[in-house]
């Protein structure tokens, strides 16, 4: 059996420069279990092509002698080879539609795809992501954003000493420079506002743990949704932190029945959202929740046209769903270009930080800015399920398949069909007329 593994070279934009698989991973599973690494050229790579060659690895921009290939993100449809093993975040699962050619495409050379995204435990947590530097790199340029937001206004304060996260060396220097700032605001107080500065986190899964991770290196206080309308402390050397949970978002349409968590995830359309109800007292918004398009929305266009949302200076959409959660992300945007203001009186978007209305910041790809960091923690997960991928034989039926649950059920497409599981995605190839 062919046991060589390929990591491709990333297609998707300039900032993208992670790695599934890093150089010590490639050395140990060589040395363990005989698997050969063959790395395509990409001298922008987080770790260098002297790394790969020093841990064993063949530098070639053939991978065709590979039958599982690795990436990061979506590979470009006219580079896809037939009968191959690929592992990399589709974005299909949802139906996509600026993905479907991708699919159909993946189907047509009847490869296997194995989407990261999709490899969970039996309780449904995932266990190869970037979630947590997604929430890191978001919080970061989150109050660098906010520096730059107030300064609008004509306010110098101490966030604009924070960078945004593609400009530190890595995350232990981000840290360590947050943690001044933090100890300058204990001694100091924040010289801003005479009000409570309120940062909200909607979700609390690991970009909400990510991006807690980094505020919590602030000075702060932990109040509950419902004492935040009740704040009237006016001290400026800490900031307050309010954690929303399903429960404190939603609530049922009908005042006969109570909130139900899984109630909700199995009939949304039971409910709506009560949490614009909070806008009022929030400062900083950081949305991490996971969201489709049948869930209430956090933040919607007609609540900002119709009412005061001055208290609410930016929001840090790491979610990122266009159109989505947060109404007002209508377009994803770069690490050098993160934000742009809405004004909802004519409907409007001006990108940069000045202008009347609110800051969205949609970075979609955030981990890129911590690319080091955050391959390194994404291989190590990774890693334990390479060797049963590597020696699968893909040509058996499904059924027969010898391997684990939690890869089996992120095989997506198997031999160019759509595994049990995502029969669903029929439909949605359909409704696209892709010819």
């Amino acid at each position: 059996m062919n046991k060589s593994i390929g990591l491709r070279r990333e297609d998707k934009n300039r900032w993208e420069i992670r790695v599934p698989v890093i150089p010590d991973a490639v050395k140990e599973i060589n040395q363990k279990y005989g698997i050969k690494t063959i790395v395509q050229p990409f001298p922008r790579r987080a770790y260098s092509h002297e790394e790969y060659l020093e841990s064993g690895a063949e530098i070639n921009e053939d991978l065709s002698n590979c039958n599982t290939i690795f990436a990061v993100k979506e590979i470009p449809i006219p580079l896809l080879m037939e009968n191959k093993t690929y592992l990399f975040f589709s974005h299909t699962i949802k139906g996509q539609r600026y993905n479907m050619p991708l699919l159909k495409r993946l189907m047509e050379l009847k490869v296997n795809l194995i989407d990261y995204e999709c490899i969970k435990d039996d309780n449904g947590r995932r266990l190869v992501f970037f979630g947590r530097f997604a929430g890191l790199a978001g919080m970061i340029d989150a109050l660098h954003g906010y520096g730059k937001r107030l300064q609008s206004y004509g306010k110098d304060t101490i966030f604009l000493k924070v960078k945004p996260a593609f400009e530190y060396k890595d995350l232990e220097e981000a840290k360590i420079a947050i943690k001044e700032i933090g100890d300058e605001l204990k001694d100091n107080g924040f010289d801003c506002c005479d009000i409570p500065n309120v940062f909200a986190f909607a979700g609390y899964g690991n970009v909400s743990k990510g991006a807690q991770e980094i505020f919590d290196l602030l000075p702060h206080k932990v109040v509950s949704p419902e004492e935040i309308k009740n704040i009237n402390d006016k001290k400026v050397n800490y900031f307050y932190k309010v954690v929303f949970k399903e429960e404190d978002m939603v609530e049922p349409i009908s005042e006969d029945d109570k909130f139900e968590l899984l109630d909700y995830y199995n009939n949304p359309q039971k409910y709506k959202s009560k949490f614009e109800n909070y806008l009022p007292y929030i400062n900083l918004l950081v949305n991490a929740i996971y969201w489709e398009e049948k869930y209430p929305r956090l933040v919607t266009k007609e609540y900002l046209r119709k009412h005061d949302f001055s208290n609410l200076h930016l929001i840090s959409d790491i979610s990122c769903d266009i159109d989505g959660a947060i109404e007002i992300t209508h377009k994803s945007t770069y690490p050098h270009e993160p934000a742009y203001v809405y004004n909802p009186d004519d409907d409007s978007f001006v990108m940069g930080y000045e202008g009347n209305g609110i800051v969205n910041m949609a970075v979609d790809n955030l981990p890129c800015e911590l690319p080091r960091d955050a391959s390194q923690t994404f291989s190590d997960s990774l890693f334990p399920f390479i060797k049963e991928i590597v020696d699968a034989d893909f040509d058996e039926s499904f059924e027969n398949l010898k391997l684990g649950n939690s890869i089996k059920n992120a095989l997506i497409v198997h031999r160019g069909e759509l595994t049990p599981k995502y029969k669903y995605l029929e439909k949605h190839l359909e409704d696209y007329h892709i010819d």
